[in-house]
This record gives structure tokens, sequence and C-alpha cells, in this order.
């Protein structure tokens, strides 16, 4: 067979694992083509395609990001995007596409595997809000990268008695704040699931001043939103999937937080820091693992399945219900965290 492989979305830690798994076993075991699609499903519109075999993929286990490259490109709102990817895979003789992606990218691929193209998943996102998998890769990078900045800005919170802001990505689902700031000890966690009240927020702040302790780390994610009518958020650009794009509440909630306390506060917005970089080794096996599902997945003759981490098993499930609903934080773990609140 001939399969094409593709990166959509924002890069993330372990994709070179996946591409280095699938090639290993797709033309090492199985004798199959394995063509390299560039910069996701643009590269399909585009025609963008290149041959991989072992010798371009040696190497690439420990590096960040993607040797593919990566885009945000929505064929079915580009026109005539449905049409030139029909037309790439026809032309190229792929006989079925592993696409390598989150939300947006797995909804494309389970539209064109209703349309009868054979589609396998493999779930990344550092945002770990994709159902059906306990765990996407990247996640564990995202997570002891914030953890690190956290434990740095504790000790310049406590050299100058400051209130330190740290935001982190996180569009719908606070899966990198929660546990970034559990395991940095922060003293507020704001996630886009609950949404938080200024007030409440300097208050707590002010109750662990009065108790002599004047540095405080506040982690909130890039998707927080506050309660109706407690403070004003800007929105931004909308993408191809319709996502504005984020970033700025850290900013405001610090400027609410130094005009309603006096208290001096500054923000550190981590961002694509989180992205880049070395995967840790939990990323490096998981990426493996799902990359080698993924190839037998198209072996086996599987279509619209993505390959999923359940109990410690490597599943296939169908990429519809991977798609249908965000995995959001547990109302358990999020009453958890608020034990260490101010």
């Amino acid at each position: 067979m001939r399969i094409g492989i593709l990166t959509g979305g924002g890069d993330c830690p372990g994709l070179n694992a996946v591409i280095r798994a699938v090639v290993r076993k797709g033309v090492g075991v199985y004798g199959h083509s394995i063509v390299g699609i560039r910069h996701g499903w643009r590269g399909l519109m585009d025609g963008d395609v290149v041959e991989l075999d072992r010798e371009e993929v040696r190497g690439i286990l420990p590096r960040g990001g993607t040797i593919l490259g990566s885009s945000r490109t929505n064929p079915f709102t580009a026109t005539g995007g449905v049409e030139a990817v029909q037309s790439t895979i026809e032309a190229e003789r792929i006989d079925a596409v592993i696409a390598i992606g989150g939300e947006d990218t797995l909804g494309v691929a389970h539209q064109f595997g209703a349309a009868g193209v054979r589609m396998i998943g493999v779930p990344k996102t550092i945002d770990n809000d994709l159902s059906e998998t306990e765990v996407t890769f990247g996640f564990d990078t995202a997570v002891q990268t914030a953890t690190d900045a956290i434990d740095r800005l504790h000790t310049t919170a406590e050299s100058h008695d400051r209130v330190m802001v740290v935001e982190v990505m996180g569009r719908h689902a606070g899966w990198i704040a929660l546990h970034s700031g559990l395991a940095g000890g922060a003293n507020v966690i704001l996630i886009p699931e609950w949404p938080f009240d200024i007030a409440e927020v300097c208050e707590r702040l002010r109750h662990r001043s009065r108790r002599g302790e004047t540095a405080s780390i506040v982690v909130v994610a890039e998707g927080a939103v506050p309660l109706e009518g407690s403070m004003t958020l800007k929105s931004g650009a909308v993408d191809e999937f319709g996502h504005v794009q984020l970033g700025g509440v850290g900013t405001m909630v610090t400027e609410e937080i130094k005009a309603r306390t006096g208290f001096d506060a500054r923000v550190t917005i981590l961002g694509h820091v989180l992205r880049g970089g070395t995967p840790t080794a939990f990323d490096r096996v998981l990426a493996t693992r799902f990359g080698i599902a993924a190839i037998d997945a198209v072996h086996d003759g599987a279509a619209d399945v993505m390959v999923a981490l359940q109990c410690g098993e490597i599943v296939r499930v169908p990429i519809g219900d991977a798609v249908g609903t965000l995995k959001t934080v547990d109302p358990a773990l999020y009453d958890l965290a608020t034990v260490f609140f101010g």
C-alpha cells in the first residue's frame, strides 16, 4: 500500500516520534510506501508530498516540532479545497491517510472518512482535551515545562513580595493549568471550565498577605473567562476553524490585581514555549506506541478510527466519538486543587 501521513494544527512534542514509528514499521516490517504530506491539509490541497523511508526519519525521535511542517488549513472552508485533496490522493495513488492532530485536524479526517477516504487518526494536543483517550502526547511535556517555569517564578515572587501571574495554554480545557498549578504549588488556578470572580481572586491574595504570605502564584489558562460583569476581555482574530485567537487574559488579570489590591504583580506568558523543545520520555513512548498502532490499523484495513490510550492499552475508537465532545477537567479534580488556594 501507499500511505500518506500528515501533521495538522499546532506543533507538539512527540510528533516526530509518531512519524518515525509509522515509517519504521510501515516500510521495514510491512513493506508499504510512506508519503509525507507537507504542512497538514494544505499539503494535500497543494500536492506537496515527499517520500519517507528509514533515512528520512533517522535521529528525529528526540526532536520537537514536526519534520513535515504543519498548518491550520481547513479544506472544507477553502474554495475547491475538498476537490484538491481528492485530486492529490488520486494522483499520488494514496490508499490511506494517517492524520495526526487534535479536534480540528481529526474533525476534517472524519469528514473525509465519511466521503470514502480511508483515514486513521492519531490524537495530538498539548491541551489534552480529546475524548476517548486518557491522555494525548505532548501534554506531559507541556506540563513539565510549565511546572519548571512556576518553580523558578516562586523564588522571584518571594524575593520581591510579588504576585506572579503565569498564563499557560488551554483554550477550552484547563488541564495544563490545573496539573502545572498543582505540581508547582500555585495559590490560585483559573481555568475555562469555571468562570472566575476577580474580586474573589483578589480577596484570596489579601488573605494570604494578612497571614504574612506576601508572595503568590496565580496560574491562568489562556481560555479562562471571568464571571459576567466582573471584568472585560478582548477578543482577537478568527482562524479557519472559527477559533478566536486567545492570549492576554494573564495581563488583564495582573492589571486588575494591581488596581484592586495595590500589590506588586507581574505576568509571565509561557505561550508557545509549552509547544516546543524536546519531548519527555513519557511522550516519546506514547507517541511511538500511537504510531505503531496507526500503521497496524492501516495494514489491517481499518478506516475512520483513531488510536487511543485506555486503561494502559492502545485501542481503536471511531474518530467521530473522539471529536464529538471535548474532554474537560473533572470537577472533583478542580475541587482537590482548591484546597491549596489562598
